[in-house]
């Protein structure tokens, strides 16, 4: 494994870290556990990213939880 190779294995895991801490990857989160549980089932489609950031919006709003901002 070159140095450069390392360098960017080191880095894709950082990131895929802060995304994790910062919650940026709920929504793929969210796939999977629909996809899952529904499958690729028309009668329940899963929410498009849009809807679902809104919808988690709208959630927090409702009931706020700890949180920065």
């Amino acid at each position: 494994m070159g140095v450069a190779t390392a360098v960017r294995s080191a880095a894709a895991g950082l990131a895929w870290y802060v995304k994790g801490v910062m919650g940026e990857d709920a929504y793929d989160k969210y796939r999977a556990h629909h996809e899952s549980v529904h499958g690729t089932d028309a009668a329940a489609p899963a929410m498009t990213e849009q809807e679902f950031w809104r919808d988690q919006a709208d959630r927090q709003d409702t009931n706020p939880q700890g949180r920065c901002c």
